[in-house]
């Protein structure tokens, strides 16, 4: 069975736009299919198959804005990716992430959720991880999530340090405070999870 790309795997920025690309050809093939099949059967541009596929062309447009952006996106490498998961994953851990602002796009190989915390990991060097940083953290504050340190470098021994950092620290918690404070941190998480997939690709 083929497996779904979802948002936050690894590989779902390739699996997308393999995704996007189908969805654009046909889009505009239809269009052009309909618009081509207007003049033969009419003998003129001026038909309603006409119209049909102008507005067609309107998703068939948006769709490639979306490949184009997808194209530009740098999702994990196998490499990084086996030593991110080199080091135990007691947090929500996210893969191929691309955020969009009005000014500048983020692409980011690898991104963690945690205790209020938001790491993340940017293999492209044109990345800028302080407007990135400041972008999440304006969009978190905007959708009521307040109190949460957002550090994203692209540096991968210095992010796969403080992931292993912040790994040990919270094992070190005892099983009393886990399941005290479990519920609700997992409930934040997700949170931050959502408003981070609702600005992404």
């Amino acid at each position: 069975m083929r497996m779904k790309a979802e948002k936050g795997n690894f590989g779902y920025l390739k699996k997308k736009r393999t995704r996007v690309l189908l969805w654009t050809l046909l889009c505009f093939g239809v269009s052009l299919a309909l618009f081509f099949t207007g003049i033969i059967t009419t003998g003129t541009r001026k038909n309603l198959l006409t119209i049909v596929a102008v507005l067609g062309l309107l998703p068939a447009s948006k769709s490639a804005v979306s490949l184009v952006l997808l194209f530009l996106a740098k999702g994990c490498s196998e490499e990084d990716r086996d030593r991110i998961e080199k080091i135990p994953q007691t947090f929500l851990s996210l893969y191929d992430m691309y955020f969009t602002s009005y000014e500048k796009n983020f692409s980011l190989s690898h991104m963690i959720v945690t205790d209020g915390i938001v790491l993340g990991y940017a293999a492209d060097p044109k990345c800028d991880t302080k407007a990135c940083a400041g972008h999440i953290t304006d969009r978190l504050k905007m959708s009521g999530i307040k109190k949460v340190t957002v550090t994203i470098t692209e540096d991968l021994s210095k992010y796969l340090s403080m992931t292993e950092t912040l790994s040990k620290k919270l094992e070190g918690k005892t099983e009393e405070n886990k399941t005290e404070e479990g519920e609700a941190e997992s409930g934040r998480e997700d949170e931050i999870r959502d408003v981070l997939f609702e600005i992404s690709l």
